[in-house]
């Protein structure tokens, strides 16, 4: 590939962690050369993929949405294209769009040390092949595979005759008017769909093997919507943000301090909105609030749901699934025309996309996380893993006004590779990452996560607060980034010591 044929940058994914860092990358690094790739033909990730009827966020939009972006709409709760309609609004308004392109699988990426570039293998949706060449690489692709769903083994399942829909998979065409729909899982997937069916349906059921802590939230929040009204467009916008980003971090640290607490104010809130459609051992989970990601409920929608006779919740273990529906161990038996298996998603790492420096495969299981973003000993490479206990968004700000910075040191001090330097006899001790929280799909991908240490920039946490100050304090000639020229195998420091730093 002729080196005029180089980019400076480019980002894998077109869906929040993606567009994200485009954004935040015209303004702060204008110029410069830079392609979004995404396998899908259309704009969303996440949001485009997952057609389930009710599809919505389990954040409120202040904090989904970037902080560059006001949110302009009254409901903070939102449907998935609504979502999609907001990174297209993102989109138009930085000028992004010419940079993407869809129908780009990248299958795998190579760093060529020599040449001081990542090269990239792409399958075009008409199956031919292409190449990509690029100076430092961002994978913007999420953290679950796209392909292949946690398959939760449901015995039985093979014999059911009527539909069996996966929630990741929808069909457009499902008709389930009057039917009698059973969804298995517990978890927001499983929360979203069954009030969104029950309208339709003559009766949904939630199976759940055990229950998940829920909390109401109104779709729209009043005190959001003063401001707006009352201040500046940014102003009312940047408070919002910050109110909501705060009441989430209180509600999660209060959760694990005084978790007792917690669950008798979720609990008295759950009896209220149910009534007499309240069932302890439907809705007390086994584990402590915010041990698992909490179940939104906007607007009580289930609740409202389960009051009126459309829908309902049956706590316990399958059995076996028949022809007509499913028999539990307890002897119970729920009748169904349609089958849902929200049972949960399979981890996948950086998209799937093959990883290699010089030929050699990398194993990212063997590599610390550096500032949240990069990995020990891989040059010019970052990817995105947002917060679980919070919004997905507040990471993907922070880490690409991060990353633009270091890329805008490196200009200044005309370096060509960035590498987070950590030598074979180190002494940093390993903790597990994402260990606050024991969600299915964690421990079941556990293996596949980078490591992390019990100290930064080596540790990888879920403090949003936290993460943000250290970022942005952050030096970037830390002493732990190495920064060399593709002719120049060494570090050279003289040369960085000279130049002012960045802030």
């Amino acid at each position: 590939m002729p080196d005029t044929d180089i980019y400076d940058l480019v980002i894998v994914g077109a869906g929040i962690s993606g567009v994200g860092m485009a954004a935040h990358y015209v303004e702060k690094c204008p110029g410069k050369r830079y392609l979004v790739l995404d396998r899908r033909e259309k704009l969303g990730g996440t949001w485009d993929l997952f057609r389930y009827p009710g599809v919505r966020s389990d954040s409120d939009m202040y904090t989904l949405g970037y902080k560059f972006a006001p949110w302009r709409e009254d409901e903070a709760i939102v449907a998935g294209e609504k979502i999609v309609e907001y990174l297209q609004r993102v989109i138009d308004e930085r000028g992004i769009g010419p940079h993407v392109r869809y129908g780009q699988h990248v299958l795998g990426a190579d760093w060529d040390s020599a040449a001081g570039v990542w090269r990239l293998d792409i399958a075009q949706a008409d199956g031919s092949k292409s190449s990509v060449a690029t100076r430092f690489l961002y994978m913007g692709t999420g953290y679950y595979d796209y392909d292949e769903p946690y398959d939760a083994a449901i015995p039985g399942l093979d014999s059911f005759k009527g539909e069996v829909v996966h929630p990741q998979f929808w069909p457009a065409d499902l008709d389930y008017t009057g039917k009698q729909v059973v969804v298995i899982g517990s978890g927001a997937t499983a929360v979203t769909l069954v009030p969104a069916m029950a309208d339709k349906a003559a009766q949904v059921t939630m199976l759940q093997r055990t229950p998940t802590w829920m909390a109401s939230q109104p779709a729209k929040d009043p005190l959001a919507n003063k401001l707006r009204r009352w201040l500046p467009e940014k102003w009312a916008y940047a408070i919002n943000r910050k109110r909501m980003a705060l009441m989430r971090e209180f509600i999660f640290n209060r959760s694990r301090s005084k978790p007792a607490k917690i669950a008798a104010l979720l609990t008295n809130g759950l009896r209220r909105q149910l009534g007499d459609a309240y069932v302890a051992a439907d809705f007390t989970p086994p584990y402590g609030p915010w041990e698992q990601r909490m179940c939104l409920v906007p607007d009580g929608d289930l609740f409202k749901a389960m009051r009126r006779g459309k829908a309902g919740i049956v706590t316990g273990q399958i059995e076996r699934v028949d022809a007509d529906g499913i028999t539990l161990t307890d002897g119970r038996y729920i009748a169904a025309d349609v089958i849902v298996t929200a049972t949960g998603l399979r981890l996948a790492v950086l998209g799937k996309v093959s990883i290699s420096m010089d030929g050699v495969p990398v194993n990212f299981t063997q590599h610390f996380q550096y500032r949240n973003c990069m990995f020990s000993n891989v040059p010019n490479f970052a990817a995105m893993f947002g917060y679980l206990n919070t919004s997905w968004t507040l990471r993907v700000d922070i880490v690409a006004e991060w990353l633009c910075r270091l890329l805008r040191q490196m200009n200044m001090w005309h370096m060509d590779v960035a590498t987070p330097a950590l030598p074979a006899d180190h002494t940093l001790v390993e903790d597990q990452p994402f260990e606050l929280l024991s969600s299915g799909y964690l421990k079941r991908g556990k293996h596949l996560l980078p490591k992390s240490s019990t100290t930064p920039p080596w540790q990888m946490q879920m403090d949003y607060r936290t993460d943000r100050r250290d970022l942005a304090a952050a030096p970037i000639d830390d002493g732990w980034m190495k920064f060399t020229r593709v002719a120049e195998p060494e570090p050279a420091r003289q040369t960085l010591a000279r130049q002012p730093a960045l802030n």
